[in-house]
């Protein structure tokens, strides 16, 4: 047991942060105080604040303090905890993924792309974007008003007449010469860059003068296409709801809170455009109070930023936050200027968080209703199978090409549905191609030859195939290294119906040897359905992306001797890769870096 007396009474009464552990050393709670002993006295007086502080309190074996100079410096130690070890008790915010943006290429004739990363290329950012469905957009309404090229450049080089995007209107065509000026593609790729910044008014007057000067000059088809082009420009930015009345960069936050699940619907607006917004959903521990949910959730989002995103230098949002004033001088240190955070918006910026406010009870209230779905479906799953509860559920799935590049998946479900940070992928080799029954075994024993953690083990393991999949996997699991209970986890088989059918599937299950086919409008068939079709996505989307990488090769960097260097330089001497196939053995050994050997052995190759 924990002696909090002895702890509170050595306990100082300085600003910093403490970590609270259970009985297996592991973290549980992190937090931070101007005063720790004040704050740390909290926890065990007699009638606690909530139920979940009880509950907290009731497994603390352990309470380690860090003494900081101030609050503000308490605060970033402690979301660098809570980011480093994911307390169970700690609101936690999921979002690990980098933010996309739109980068604009330095070069003769620069590119205008999508791109997620550290920002290692050379060139202008603009973003960051919430999600890449917000920059496909973005691009595709630029490729309409601006001709500038969007195209990889490998394609970009090896051009010798333009594509469809310029006989559509959608590019000047800089790949080809004699069809646009340096001196107008640059011009195009200035108002890229000011219509990208928000300065529409800048393009608008720009483009106007540009008009009445081919006027001028009696060349009314160039000016017919600077006036579509004003025409195109001032449609779109009308769209822009604050678009010239505000520079600056500004997120709107508003929070919905229900139930025990909470909904945060971010607005992102730089440099006066609307970039998109996106909801998050943070795992929430139960019985927490929505001001720890905002205040945590401020912190994590901007202290815990993932990859590219920025922090903007006004905050709007629904809700008083306690630590307003350490929020703010925090993240004006780590941002370079000064950040304000306001919770009473006025005039049109009311309106956006108004709408956010909306958006984000519109996505809690189907969070709820899909939450409900999935307790129902698990109760009917749990029924079905006569299992007092189901915590894990595992799906595998193959898929190749023929037997090409065959790649084998496994998703996990747990009691709120998928849970991808334990999806897994594995490349299959070293089988006859196309033998099925030989990938399931091996992804099966990539999987589980191994010791697991406890709560890593499934209680159902789903097998996508019939009845010779399941058997080869009831073999596979016979001859495991690993000890697990005789019946646990159950193996099932879903065997894809008649036409390959939704709703027509037989499961096979390997306790009793029973089949069971269950009616379409079956809750326990439609969680099946959902797992079984989000390993058949996981695993097509792996076996694409080996596909292309495969592609991407060319055929020639299989060969001994030839790497990504003397790949390019037999493409771009030979013409590409039709040229390079018809080359002599002459001319493949007159490329730069292709010695005479290499060519014989090279020629030889391409022949067979």
């Amino acid at each position: 047991m924990f002696d909090a007396k002895r702890f509170l009474a050595e306990v100082t009464s300085e600003p910093g942060v403490y970590r609270m552990y259970d009985d297996k050393n592991t973290i549980i709670y992190v937090g931070k105080a101007k005063d720790l002993k004040k704050r740390l006295a909290s926890y065990f007086r007699k009638n606690v604040s909530s139920k979940k502080t009880e509950a907290l309190v009731s497994v603390i074996a352990n309470i380690d303090v860090t003494v900081t100079h101030s609050e503000t410096e308490a605060l970033l130690l402690e979301h660098n905890y809570i980011k480093q070890y994911q307390p169970k008790y700690n609101v936690l915010l999921r979002d690990d993924k980098s933010y996309p943006f739109i980068l604009l290429t330095k070069e003769r004739h620069p590119r205008l792309t999508a791109f997620r990363g550290s920002k290692k290329a050379s060139g202008d950012y603009f973003g960051p974007y919430p999600n890449a469905g917000a920059v496909r957009e973005t691009l595709s309404l630029i490729q309409k008003l601006f001709p500038v090229r969007q195209c990889e450049d490998t394609t970009y080089r090896n051009r010798s007449r333009p594509c469809l995007q310029y006989q559509i209107g959608r590019c000047s065509a800089p790949c080809v010469s004699g069809y646009v000026s340096d001196e107008e593609y640059n011009r195009q790729v200035n108002y890229v860059r000011l219509f990208l910044q928000g300065k529409d008014q800048q393009v608008l007057q720009h483009l106007v003068e540009q008009m009445e000067q081919a006027s001028q000059q009696l060349n009314f088809e160039k000016a017919a296409l600077y006036r579509d082009q004003i025409q195109a420009v001032r449609a779109v930015t009308e769209q822009q709801f604050i678009s010239n009345q505000n520079t600056d960069d500004l997120d709107i936050i508003a929070i919905a809170y229900q139930h025990g699940i909470a909904c945060i619907h971010v607005m992102f607006i730089r440099q006066g455009k609307v970039l998109g917004s996106r909801s998050y959903f943070p795992k929430i521990p139960s019985h927490t109070a929505l001001d720890e949910v905002s205040e945590t959730f401020f912190g994590q989002f901007y202290l815990q930023a993932g990859q590219g995103r920025t922090i903007p230098k006004k905050i709007i949002t629904n809700r008083q936050l306690e630590q307003k004033s350490a929020l703010e001088q925090l993240l004006s240190q780590q941002a370079g200027f000064s950040v304000s955070i306001q919770d009473n918006a006025k005039g049109k910026q009311s309106k956006f968080l108004h709408l956010a406010q909306m958006n984000a009870e519109i996505a809690l209230t189907d969070q709820l209703k899909q939450s409900g779905r999935i307790k129902e479906r698990y109760q009917a799953l749990g029924e079905l199978l006569q299992l007092p509860s189901i915590r894990r559920m595992e799906c595998f799935d193959i898929s190749h090409t023929m037997g090409e590049q065959t790649v084998a998946s496994c998703v996990v479900f747990n009691q709120e549905g998928p849970y991808k940070a334990d999806y897994r992928r594995f490349n299959i080799d070293g089988i006859t191609p196309g033998d099925d029954y030989a990938a399931m075994e091996k992804a099966l024993l990539k999987r589980y030859n191994k010791p697991l953690e406890p709560e890593k083990i499934p209680d159902i393991i789903f097998i996508d195939g019939g009845k010779g999949q399941l058997n080869r996997a009831l073999e596979v699991f016979d001859k495991l290294q690993v000890e697990w209970d005789k019946n646990h986890p159950l193996l099932i088989g879903v065997a894809k119906g008649e036409d390959r059918k939704a709703g027509l599937e037989t499961l096979i299950i390997s306790k009793g040897a029973r089949e069971l086919h269950l009616p379409a409008d079956s809750l326990a068939l439609h969680l099946i359905q959902h797992i079984r079709d989000e390993s058949h996505r996981h695993a097509i989307g792996g076996h694409r992306k080996k596909r292309q990488k495969a592609f991407a090769q060319s055929g020639l960097e299989s060969i001994e001797g030839i790497g990504s260097k003397r790949r390019q330089a037999l493409l771009k001497y030979l013409g590409g890769m039709q040229g390079v196939k018809a080359a002599t053995l002459e001319e493949l050994a007159s490329v730069p870096g292709i010695s005479h050997k290499m060519a014989e052995t090279l020629f030889e190759r391409l022949r067979e």
